[in-house]
């Protein structure tokens, strides 16, 4: 008897579903079951990496115990220098600026210099058009090896790139950190 009733039920059910599917099918208006399934990723949280466009940004000082003051940007994420970069023209695209996404902004005013940063901002037209924020004629990028504010895995990796101090010099250029890139297990395009 059970049994009966339980075939019933799942025949019931085999129908409600191939008659929503059919009825679904002529209207445009209907939308599949699966569209909320697929549509969460669209919403999902931002990680802890800044996007490379800021408006609005305040670039602010924090210190490491070893190195000193260094210039960090949204979300405290630290900013860096590039060695490579000459004059007017960033030596870090492509690869490069997948790894170390340059800090863009829509227009110079978009972009503040807080608190303890005294380099003077200014912006360069990139390869791609975006305007790349300068701090003292030095361009600034963020690392992709950071996770959050305070990490500063990307110091002196290759020895070219090193913290951004708060008025555009290289921060610990000349006295390296204790731990050398090359054991940081950063080769390749990463690093450079």
């Amino acid at each position: 008897m059970f049994e009966g009733l339980i075939r019933r039920v799942g025949l019931l059910g085999a129908s409600a579903a191939l008659f929503a599917a059919c009825a679904g099918a002529g209207s445009p208006t209907t939308a599949p079951a699966t569209t909320a399934a697929t549509a969460a990723p669209a919403t999902a949280a931002p990680t802890t990496a800044p996007a490379s466009t800021a408006a609005g940004l305040t670039l602010t000082v924090a210190s490491n115990a070893t190195l000193g003051s260094y210039v960090t940007g949204a979300n405290g994420m630290s900013l860096y220098v590039f060695e490579k970069d000459a004059g007017t023209t960033s030596a870090c695209v492509d690869a490069c600026a997948t790894n170390w996404p340059p800090l863009t902004v829509a227009a110079l005013t978009d972009v503040t210099a807080g608190t303890g940063v005294t380099g003077t901002l200014a912006t360069i037209t990139r390869a791609d058009g975006s305007l790349q924020v300068t701090l003292a004629g030095h361009p600034l990028y963020y690392f992709k090896g950071d996770a959050a504010a305070g990490d500063i895995n990307g110091q002196g990796l290759n020895d070219v790139w090193y913290l951004a101090g708060v008025d555009g010099s290289s921060v610990g250029e000349a006295d390296e950190m204790a731990t050398p890139a090359a054991s940081k297990g950063c080769s390749g395009p990463t690093c450079y």
